[in-house]
């Protein structure tokens, strides 16, 4: 059935879908320009199916996309209270990475993708969120937990607990050591994590400290389970940016989330501050 069913396209199309080579069958040009359109329609549908169903039952469903960082800051707090205002919205959450929430939006798979970063496309809009910043994380009991703020040359006698090389924090980690004439090869570095949850459940039982966004630490700093710290030598500054497509027909949804984000974030700094 699947050949048949790709001779038709072939013919249809006056292509060649595939050709085999030594050990294995691979798309042509032709052939992948059908297949990323086939993904695009395919999803397309499924949003059509969606949309048919939710205003039968008088929903509305959103699927937001996040990269890591994004997904463990206040967003998780932010969608709580969405729920709580608008009972009829229903939300679907997928994490990526930058580059896939990209294709993803592009394909119509999500409606749109907070990020933590920018994606520089001129078929997609974005709106900023938040202004964030790269700090160093600690344990509640480290020796740096009363300290205001940190050296470079006071970290490198640390160990240090960082996300992989290509993950957003990594690389604007490294690159302000750059413009410090430093190099991560001169810390001592004792893990490499992907997944930030995992970083902060180490940085909590202090195996290590680390170098993490200011907002996916806010919860455990406002309960006292991490230190947040600034590095003196050091400027990590990055925005959290909302991405869609130019298409999108919710700015009410874009707005929401905007407005309980904000005083989301207030919240927490208010907490803080008055620690």
């Amino acid at each position: 059935a699947v050949s048949q069913h790709i001779k038709q396209l072939e013919s249809e199309f006056d292509i060649k879908i595939f050709v085999r080579t030594d050990h294995e069958l691979k798309p042509t040009p032709e052939g992948e320009i059908l297949v990323k359109y086939g993904l695009r329609l395919q999803a397309m549908y499924a949003n059509i199916a969606r949309a048919i169903s939710d205003a039968k039952q008088y929903k509305q469903t959103i699927t937001i996309g996040l990269t890591p960082t994004a997904e463990l800051n206040v967003i998780t707090s932010v969608f709580f209270k969405l729920f709580k205002e608008q009972s009829s919205i229903r939300i679907i959450v997928i994490t990526d990475t930058l580059q896939g929430l990209e294709k993803k939006l592009k394909s119509y798979e999500i409606d749109l993708a907070i990020v933590d970063g920018r994606i520089a496309d001129n078929g997609l809009h974005s709106v900023l969120l938040d202004n964030d910043s790269l700090i160093l994380v600690t344990s509640s009991d480290h020796p740096f937990a009363n300290k205001d703020m940190v050296t470079l040359d006071e970290l490198k006698r640390e160990k240090l607990i960082v996300r992989l090389p290509g993950s957003g924090t990594r690389t604007l980690f490294e690159a302000s050591l750059a413009s410090n004439n430093r190099s991560i090869e001169e810390f001592n570095v004792i893990v490499e994590v992907d997944n930030v949850a995992t970083i902060k459940e180490l940085v909590q039982h202090n195996l290590g400290v680390s170098i993490l966004a200011r907002s996916a630490c806010l919860e455990e700093a406002k309960d006292k389970r991490l230190r947040i710290i600034p590095v003196k030598e050091l400027s990590m500054n990055r925005e959290i940016n909302i991405v869609y497509n130019k298409d999108f027909e919710h700015q009410e949804i874009l707005d929401l989330i905007r407005r309980i984000y904000k005083t989301t974030i207030k919240d927490y700094q208010s907490e803080l501050f008055n620690e």
